[in-house]
């Protein structure tokens, strides 16, 4: 099917091509000329993208800046066979090498005096071995898949076409090289050296046939070895890598994902102004089925993201195994996580087709966010309203925004509330409940301190169980804790609000208008959280708009650069309202450069049959009550 599928391709662009190149008739030679010049000089490169070399060695040198910092990336690629190759790669902060065998894989951290070794078989949809491994590293949500099955064919006729006719690639004879936009490439004339520019990044490349020194992977006397399964090592790899295309060149199904509406038993999916809402109702085990159901493709997006493109990259940084961190964390966290979750968790992973303990270890991971927040009320609102602005600041470089998702959940004998979060995790970091609660938190330090409860399972607990701010700071000061975070609860019913700076060991309450050693000045009827340059920006802006803040206002308080570059979704809470206002990230805005999305929590569960709703918010208040 493949070939078949290939073959179409290639004839698409040939039909195309000539074309194209019929309609220019005066420049019939040249376009001729180029062609042939441009085909020559691409066959070395595509001999060895399609497999057609059975052995050779590629070196590259890469040239960039990151941060404004000259940085070199040196990269040597050797194929032996069709199961075996070396990939190093070497920059100034870390070493990666990659050892693969028929028989065994190894992945080498010379830094960190460690080597992962996996040894046997491995499944054969995420192995790492060379034939057909195009296939394996670049999926349908890739840009790249649509030249890869061009590329991997090895055609230079059709890859030349496309370049030259549908790109309009052209040849420059002042520099000897070829301009496609703002990308320059130079060849030589046996096309085994490539120099090629963009964007101030320069990469030198060289191609030569062969291979030497295929050396044992499985003996490593002056390392530690730690041993893994080694279909989890190459599955690490390959989704890791495949993830990452998809997050660095999103194909349109990602950029603008379609907005198919979907109902299964206890659940239902909709989206509200291309925001993705999803409601979920009953038990723990319908919830957490139900959420798979819905969104089992955003969710495994998600997973991918999280264990397997960052935890590739930390365990890189750390020499530590990925996945043996989020283990060890988990061990010391799952005492302190209800039942009725780890349940939830449960019921998700089977309606996800995966490994329980891998979903219930995922589920640790909000304990590294980081952010902003604050609330304001009385005289610094129009009105006197409270409005509880929320901004989470956190890696949208591995495009967790693929998976953003506003829950509406109505879980039995608990309160409903809206969770903003992301399909595959059930706690929460931003949230409202129909008590008028809203929570949102700000990470710090102490990242290790795990005996206690997952702040994102405590924050869920809060909005299923809490009535009024004082049951909020009763729960954080009667619960073990993890790590330092700060937070922002408010109560729409009372119009107030309060910062919270949590440790293990400590717990503080800072009230409107209090001063605080790491939040400077007290502002009346406010409560601001921040950090640095950001919590002097956000302070003076509430203290510019004070007596004038709507929800226009309050939303403009959270745009650059009070968010940073990282900004994965601000929400703004109207939490007497019950309405909630939802900016996500894009692949390339951060989500306070996006729009905002109004929600009605109230509305909203009105779609949920009532009997649910109404028992689940009769218990709620029946265990309120003394």
């Amino acid at each position: 099917m493949m070939s078949i599928l290939s073959n179409r391709f290639r004839t698409i662009y040939l039909l195309i091509g000539f074309s194209i190149l019929s309609l220019i008739p005066s420049l019939a030679r040249t376009a001729e000329q180029d062609q042939t010049r441009l085909a020559r000089q691409l066959q070395p490169l595509l001999s060895c993208l399609s497999g057609q070399r059975d052995t050779f060695t590629i070196t590259a040198e890469i040239d960039t800046k990151i941060d404004g910092n000259s940085q070199r990336v040196e990269v040597r690629l050797v194929r032996f066979s069709d199961e075996s190759f070396d990939l190093d790669l070497k920059h100034k902060e870390y070493i990666v090498q990659l050892r693969r065998r028929a028989d065994a894989t190894a992945m080498v951290l010379p830094l960190h005096d460690t080597v992962f070794l996996g040894q046997g078989g491995t499944d054969a949809k995420d192995s790492l071995a060379p034939c057909g491994i195009t296939g394996r590293l670049i999926s349908s949500a890739s840009n790249v898949s649509r030249l890869s099955s061009l590329l991997g064919s090895g055609d230079t006729g059709a890859v030349t076409l496309l370049l030259r006719g549908l790109l309009e690639t052209q040849y420059d004879d002042a520099t000897s090289s070829w301009k496609l936009g703002n990308i320059s490439l130079q060849f030589s004339n046996d096309g085994n050296t490539i120099d090629g520019q963009a964007d101030g990044t320069v990469v030198h490349l060289v191609l030569r046939g062969g291979a030497t020194n295929e050396r044992n992977v499985v003996d490593w006397p002056e390392m530690q070895v730690v041993e893994l399964d080694r279909g989890k090592l190459e599955r690490q790899l390959v989704r890791g890598v495949r993830r990452a295309l998809e997050i660095l060149l999103p194909a349109q199904r990602l950029i603008a994902p379609p907005q198919i509406a979907k109902k299964v038993e206890h659940g239902e999916l909709r989206w509200i102004k291309e925001h993705r809402v999803a409601l979920l109702y009953g038990t723990p085990e319908q919830i957490g089925r139900a959420h798979g159901e819905l969104l089992r493709q955003e969710a495994t997006r998600c997973i991918d993201s999280v264990l397997h493109t960052f935890g590739t990259l930390q365990t890189i940084r750390t020499g530590r195994w990925f996945r043996h961190d989020l283990e060890d964390a988990y061990a010391q966290l799952a005492p302190h996580i209800p039942e009725r979750h780890k349940a939830e968790t449960r019921a998700l992973a089977a309606s996800l087709g995966l490994d329980d303990e891998l979903v219930q270890v995922l589920n640790v991971f909000p304990e590294l966010f980081h952010c902003s927040g604050f609330a304001v009320y009385g005289q610094a609102t129009i009105h006197g309203k409270l409005y509880h602005g929320r901004v989470l600041d956190y890696m949208t470089t591995i495009g967790l925004q693929d998976a953003a998702t506003t829950f509406i959940v109505a879980p039995d004998g608990h309160h409903a509330f809206a969770n903003v979060g992301y399909a595959g995790f059930i706690g929460s970091v931003s949230g409202l409940n129909t008590r008028g609660i809203s929570l949102g938190e700000m990470g710090g330090r102490g990242e290790g301190h795990w005996d206690g409860v997952p702040m994102a399972t405590l924050m869920r607990r809060a909005l299923e169980e809490c009535s009024t701010l004082d049951e909020v700071t009763a729960l954080w000061s009667n619960s073990p804790r993890t790590c330092e975070y700060y937070y922002v609860f408010a109560d729409g019913k009372t119009n107030q609000a309060v910062g919270v700076a949590a440790t293990p060991e400590n717990i503080q309450f800072i009230w409107p208008g209090q001063s605080h050693e790491l939040l400077g000045p007290g502002i009346a009827d406010a409560v601001v959280l921040s950090a640095g340059s950001r919590l002097e920006t956000l302070s003076k802006r509430i203290s510019q708009r004070y007596g004038q803040i709507d929800a226009d206002v309050a939303q403009s308080l959270m745009s650059r650069p009070v968010a940073m570059q990282s900004n994965l979704h601000n929400v703004l809470f109207v939490p007497a309202d019950g309405v909630l206002y939802v900016a996500n990230a894009s692949h390339n805005k951060p989500a306070a450069e996006r729009p905002y999305v109004r929600l009605n929590l109230n509305e909203l569960l009105k779609a949920i049959p009532g009997a649910d709703v109404e028992s689940a918010v009769a218990a709620a208040e029946k265990r309120a009550d003394p």
